[in-house]
């Protein structure tokens, strides 16, 4: 199956005549997950798990199938360590209360790296703050990334948590999480894994990463928005107390206490986004079709291309590490002298989609001396010709400002 076909798959781009290059914020629909959110609605919408009807019963076995699933699409050793939540921020916020809060004392150390999204950064902040622990973090080298020496040298023995990203939204970064987590447990952390950004374009194993959390959102490998996962290694989170109390995740209430149900119900107060699960599954059925050989293999040769090309642009500066095996697909630039913004708009008017700006990124921003950036993410679907559009719009760009700006 060559790229051309597997567009096909995709109805936004046979429908809109635009080269989409924001796969990083979020990742088009194929119709496989589009037709099994109208099925699901169509066939069998009930809700799981509070009632003892048919329709009810068969919504909770398509809900829980998916579960499985997913645990072994990432070879999670329970399929009860699979939490579902809105997006990989949920997740994060959800360890940062649940485990975080509860477990760091005066004095302890959390770890991550200058790279991390706001939402795997932010909560650490407050957690800090309340418990009177100590946010430290790891610094990327002149060529995006973390040295081992870095590593070694902010992980201590006083070190209780690592959140790492293991693929930078700005930078296309891939990060040795697998080291780093054999490197904080000798000291005695456990490790928080962000895969937002590199599930969809790698296979995962956490039982090989040995990762203690690992989380992510479906919308950017091809499912519904507003469905996440968190995975947590089963030991860690029966210790762990509910962030969200409410309905499902009772075992007994009495007017003065509560009991709370067992995983994973524990941590899924309410009405689940039922639909969001049924999409996420079918997409992980699409992308196990594909393959992730395949997907890399189309990846590889599609940013490959960009690089070259865009590399050919004298009034562009790249924002990516030149260690090829450690970068995903994203390439963040700026036109020297130009803001992102309206880069942005310009590209918009040839039918090229770029994000721009700091990406929830600030504190890697000001570390790289910059305010934003123009960001090109790409997927399997995306083309050479995507490329070359984006190029010629850059192009284009570059004349209508060169007569203000200084090369």
């Amino acid at each position: 199956m060559d790229v051309e076909q597997i567009k096909k798959d995709f109805p936004i781009l046979e429908n809109r005549k635009i080269a989409y290059l924001d796969n990083g914020a979020t990742t088009q629909k194929p119709t496989e997950v589009i037709r099994a959110l109208e099925e699901y609605y169509e066939k069998n919408n009930a809700n799981p798990h509070r009632g003892a009807y048919t329709l009810s019963i068969e919504a909770t076995e398509l809900y829980e199938n998916t579960r499985t699933k997913i645990a072994k699409f990432i070879n999670a050793k329970h399929r009860e360590e699979i939490i579902f939540s809105k997006n990989a921020t949920e997740s994060l916020n959800l360890l940062a209360y649940s485990y975080g809060m509860n477990n760091l004392k005066q004095d302890d150390e959390i770890v991550i790296s200058i790279m991390e999204h706001h939402s795997n950064l932010v909560p650490w902040q407050k957690v800090a703050k309340t418990t009177g622990s100590k946010l430290n973090y790891m610094y990327i080298n002149d060529k995006f990334e973390l040295s081992d020496e870095e590593i070694e040298k902010k992980i201590t023995d006083k070190t209780k948590i690592v959140g790492i990203t293991h693929v930078s939204n700005v930078l296309g970064t891939i990060n040795n999480v697998k080291k780093i987590i054999q490197y904080a447990h000798k000291k005695g952390a456990i490790v928080i894994v962000d895969a937002a950004q590199s599930i969809p374009h790698m296979k995962i194993d956490v039982q090989d990463l040995d990762a203690d959390f690992l989380v992510f959102s479906g919308h950017k490998m091809l499912a519904p928005l507003g469905i996440g996962v968190l995975y947590g290694k089963k030991e860690l989170l029966n210790k762990m107390t509910p962030f969200l109390m409410g309905g499902d995740m009772i075992e007994y209430v009495y007017e003065q206490e509560t009991t709370f149900a067992e995983l994973p119900n524990k941590f899924e107060a309410g009405t689940q986004n039922v639909e969001g699960v049924i999409g996420l599954g079918a997409a992980i059925d699409y992308i196990q079709n594909i393959g992730y050989d395949k997907i890399q293999e189309l990846e590889k040769e599609v940013v490959s291309y960009a690089k070259k090309e865009l590399s050919k642009l004298n009034f562009l500066t790249l924002y990516l590490t030149p260690n090829e095996e450690n970068h995903s697909s994203v390439i963040s630039f700026n036109i020297n002298g130009v803001h992102p913004h309206d880069v942005a708009s310009i590209l918009d008017s040839v039918g090229v989609c770029v994000r721009s700006g700091n990406h929830c990124a600030q504190p890697l921003m000001r570390f790289l001396g910059i305010d934003s950036t123009c960001r090109a993410s790409f997927y399997f679907y995306n083309t050479k010709d995507d490329v070359d559009r984006l190029v010629s719009g850059l192009n284009k760009a570059y004349e209508m400002f060169k007569k203000y700006i200084n090369i």
